[in-house]
């Protein structure tokens, strides 16, 4: 990550401020998206995406550290106007149709706000959320795109960073984080359905252990969720389970249920790492599983690809590049 370092004599002249600084950092990815669903329909596309982060913070006398986040992204199938995903929920292929007078698919995001101080930190407006945050939800990053994430799993049922829209920013998200040695405790909360959730972390020994709980107005957000990763002989190794609301019941396009993931990430080499992971859910026709590879190329740049036949028995899976800056 680039850093741009604003100590300059107009800082100097503000009365409080000890220091401040502005950083730029992300990614670019292109490559290609295969799809295949259970009816034989398939088709290949091209997929990209590029992101710029901006973080700025000040520091006070006190030690008080305030700052904001926010992002630029455009992704190849950003428009101006939105996208729905069509009867097969996937963004980017031929069932998909344009929603006019939909918002721009470029442009800065919602921002996030924090103060901060020792393993202390508040949050405000488009938050991290806690679910999302919690050890053991994302344990691997399968393939170039990620694949529908289906190996995540509370499964997106809680508030979250968006990257292209207000996320909770437009529902007055806030949110708080402590940390100290081995252990870690989030707390959000939200407008959108009422949801007020938390986790509790702790490492031990190499093992990290985690469990969240929700409360909220929708029958199919999580309820709670655990996780426990660690190491086992070559293959850094993850399982988790969440109870994502009442079984039977859907809301839009989800349903209720429990879920179990089983993931592991294995280096094969000194360049290279294999993902795998295996999920099952009570709202899955069939049990999900995939597979795939990260080869770095120095420098940033590293190709990826990945294959993966999802819960409703379609097969996706992609190929191509991915540079950070």
């Amino acid at each position: 990550m680039k850093k741009v370092l604003f100590a300059t004599t107009a800082l100097v002249a503000t009365a409080g401020v000890a220091a401040a600084d502005v950083t730029f950092g992300g990614y670019g990815r292109f490559g290609v998206l295969y799809q295949e669903t259970d009816n034989g329909d398939d088709e290949t596309n091209v997929t990209s995406r590029f992101r710029l982060q901006i973080d700025a913070t000040a520091e006070s006398d006190m030690g008080v550290t305030f700052g904001a986040r926010a992002r630029i992204q455009q992704n190849n199938s950003d428009t101006q106007q939105s996208i729905d995903d069509g009867p097969n929920g996937i963004l980017g292929d031929a069932d998909d149709f344009a929603v006019a007078n939909g918002p721009a698919g470029t442009g800065i995001n919602g921002v996030r706000f924090f103060a901060r101080t020792g393993g202390f930190e508040v949050g405000v407006g488009n938050i991290y959320g806690a679910l999302e945050s919690m050890p053991g939800q994302y344990p691997i990053d399968l393939g170039l795109t990620g694949l529908s994430y289906e190996y995540t799993a509370y499964d997106s049922r809680g508030d979250a960073y968006s990257s292209g829209g207000d996320g909770a920013a437009g529902s007055n998200g806030v949110e708080v984080l402590y940390s100290m040695g081995d252990l870690a405790v989030h707390i959000s909360a939200s407008d959108t359905n009422d949801r007020v959730a938390g986790y509790v972390a702790y490492t031990y020994n190499g093992f990290t252990f985690a469990a969240g709980v929700q409360d909220s107005d929708s029958a199919v957000d999580t309820d709670y969720t655990v996780s426990a990763s660690g190491n086992f002989g070559p293959a850094a190794v993850t399982l988790a389970y969440a109870d994502n609301g009442d079984e039977g019941v859907t809301v839009g396009t989800k349903s209720g249920g429990d879920k179990w993931v089983l993931t592991a990430q294995f280096d094969i080499g000194a360049a290279t790492n294999l993902d795998v992971y295996v999920a099952d859910a009570d709202y899955y026709a069939e049990t999900s599983y995939g597979i795939g590879a990260h080869h770095d190329l120095g420098g940033g740049v590293s190709l990826r690809g990945g294959v993966i036949s999802k819960g409703d028995d379609t097969i996706r899976a992609d190929m191509g590049v991915r540079f950070t800056f």
